[in-house]
């Protein structure tokens, strides 16, 4: 791989850098659609949407797959750096656990004391729902 075909790849959660490694292609969740960043991209700042990054770093392996919970992404020529509200590898979501929390999140709606909290209980939701649909590959309702 040669250095010309890659730039600098870095995710960041509030806890920790989890990736600081050459990719040669990253797909982001952008705000208003996903968006590719490939080696020399425009400079570009972004607010992300809850959903999956791609990071391909090699072009025989699958892509390493993320689940962000939303956040920013500062692209330049050389550095793409996410800065994620939470980050998690899909390969460690449960299906199981998830419809399980949605089915919970969806029956503490009914229960709801304010506005407030309804608010709180549906960006959980989201989520939950966001996380879902990385794992299945498909959307949930």
């Amino acid at each position: 791989m040669e250095a010309q075909d890659t730039f600098n790849f870095e995710l960041v959660s509030p806890e920790e850098k989890l990736i600081s490694a050459p990719a040669k292609m990253v797909v982001i969740p952008g705000e208003e659609g996903d968006f590719g960043v490939l080696p020399n991209h425009a400079a570009t700042i972004s607010s992300i949407r809850p959903g999956v990054i791609e990071i391909f770093s090699n072009d025989n392996e699958a892509p390493q797959r993320i689940f962000i919970a939303g956040g920013f992404a500062d692209v330049s020529e050389t550095n793409c750096t996410v800065l994620a509200e939470e980050a998690v590898n899909v390969k460690d979501l449960n299906k199981d656990d998830l419809e399980q929390t949605i089915r919970n999140l969806t029956e503490d709606m009914t229960m709801a004391k304010d506005d407030a909290d309804l608010k709180r209980i549906e960006h959980k939701l989201v989520l939950a729902k966001a996380k879902l649909s990385a794992v299945i590959g498909g959307i949930v309702i």
